[in-house]
This record gives C-alpha cells, sequence and structure tokens, in this order.
C-alpha cells in the first residue's frame, strides 16, 4: 500500500513533466525532456528481495544514495537502473514525507540540469 498518497501530484507538478505507462515494464515514468526522473512500479515475484512491494525509482547522487541507503532500510538500489545513480523507495515503507519530496525535488532537478540550456529554456517559457 502506497504510503504518500501526495507521490503522483507533487511529480506531476514539475515544469514539463510528461507522465506515461510503459506497459512492457509495468512503470509509470515521469520525464522532463525525454529523460526520466522517476518511476513506480511493482515488481513481480521473479524479483527476490523486492518482495512485490511498490516501489519509487528516482535519480540520486551516488555518495547520496550510499548515505540514504544506510540510514533508511526502506531505500535500495534502484530497481532495473544504474545502481550507482539512482535509488528505488518502498512505497509502503517509512522513510519520512520532507525526506521523500527533497528526493523527488532533487531527482528532477539532477535530470532537468542535464537537459540542454535550449530545451530548459523552452520548458522554463512553457510553465510561465
Amino acid at each position: 500500500m502506497n504510503q504518500y498518497p501526495w507521490l503522483d501530484e507533487v511529480l506531476q507538478s514539475k515544469k514539463g513533466c510528461a507522465k506515461d505507462y510503459k506497459a512492457e515494464w509495468g512503470w509509470w515514468r515521469y520525464q522532463v525532456g525525454g529523460k526520466m526522473f522517476a518511476a513506480t512500479c511493482q515488481p513481480g515475484p521473479e524479483h527476490k528481495g523486492y518482495d512485490q512491494r511498490e516501489l519509487l525509482t528516482l535519480k540520486c547522487e551516488p555518495a547520496l544514495a550510499e548515505l540514504l541507503r544506510a540510514e533508511y532500510p526502506d531505500i535500495v538500489p534502484g530497481f532495473y537502473t544504474d545502481k550507482r545513480h539512482w535509488i528505488s523507495v518502498f512505497l509502503d515503507g517509512a522513510v519520512p514525507d520532507d525526506v521523500l519530496r527533497g528526493l523527488c525535488d532533487r531527482s528532477y532537478a539532477l535530470v532537468f540540469g542535464k537537459l540542454t540550456k535550449k530545451l530548459q529554456r523552452a520548458i522554463e517559457a512553457e510553465a510561465t
């Protein structure tokens, strides 16, 4: 059960956010400028260690990701992503709301910051 009913609204409120469903993966993806900054999914029983729990996957700096995994048991290496640069958060877990909101903001900022300046300006202009 998702402990964060506000999550979808927060992710979709990001400037230029596009949400889509990737049926082959069973993922809801949140993208900016065509690049994913967040995704939710529920791994099946074949993925040992995930126990069919709903996940949110976010981009994160490697050093911070290590600290977060050490502090919160419900934050694990990114599911089906580069485990150095992505984390997954169990949505039935106990990560504080403010921490998760901050991680959503940080993930968006990391991805947005890698877009071309031209694309960043276009997204900013659309949002105003």
